[in-house]
């Protein structure tokens, strides 16, 4: 696969499994979206030069996410009916998408590393876009659309950045860095 391939694969992966999952969240086929996107991400895995950086980064994305949507659950920011393990935390399938998320971040948002200020931007507004998408669908309720959606904006104009500072550290696919 060339690179314009694997990354034009990675970005159409990544839509039709955040909506899939999404969708499954939605009803009670919630394990059907974590299963899905643990196949995917397996798949990811699988064609990863360097296996343990990109599973680390994948690991950190993991927890960063647990921990974010967590506290938006338990400050009551979001809601959600199916997928939860534990009512202080979020569904399993919020945190599978996460590692979906990172997936992308050494491959087809490989173009962010080094641009912090469209991190930023890219993070403040696509992060609020995919939760209240996902409201818009059925899988969360957002009670106060303002408050949640400035507390997205906020933490997501943060976490972006970090999370592509972390695919420097920790990337599974140098191999499609282009050469300056």
């Amino acid at each position: 696969m060339t690179r314009r391939q694997l990354i034009l694969a990675n970005f159409l992966a990544f839509q039709v499994g955040w909506l899939l999952c999404v969708l499954a969240g939605a009803g009670r086929w919630h394990w059907a979206g974590s299963l899905l996107i643990g196949v995917m991400v397996a798949f990811h895995l699988w064609g990863a030069k360097q296996f343990r950086a990109e599973c680390q980064l994948i690991v950190l994305a993991l927890l960063i996410g647990l921990g974010w949507d967590s506290l938006l659950v338990t400050l009551g920011l979001l809601q959600y009916e199916h997928g939860l393990v534990n009512s202080n935390m979020a569904p399993h399938w919020i945190i599978a998408l996460w590692a979906l998320f990172a997936s992308t971040l050494n491959v087809s948002l490989r173009w962010l590393k080094d641009r912090w200020l469209v991190a930023t931007m890219f993070g403040a507004i696509g992060g609020p876009l995919a939760y209240w998408g996902g409201a818009k669908l059925g899988a969360v309720t957002i009670p106060d659309q303002t408050l949640a959606l400035l507390t997205l904006t906020i933490g997501w104009a943060v976490m972006t950045p970090a999370l592509v500072l972390l695919s420097k550290r920790f990337d599974g696919f140098p191999h499609l860095e282009r050469s300056r």
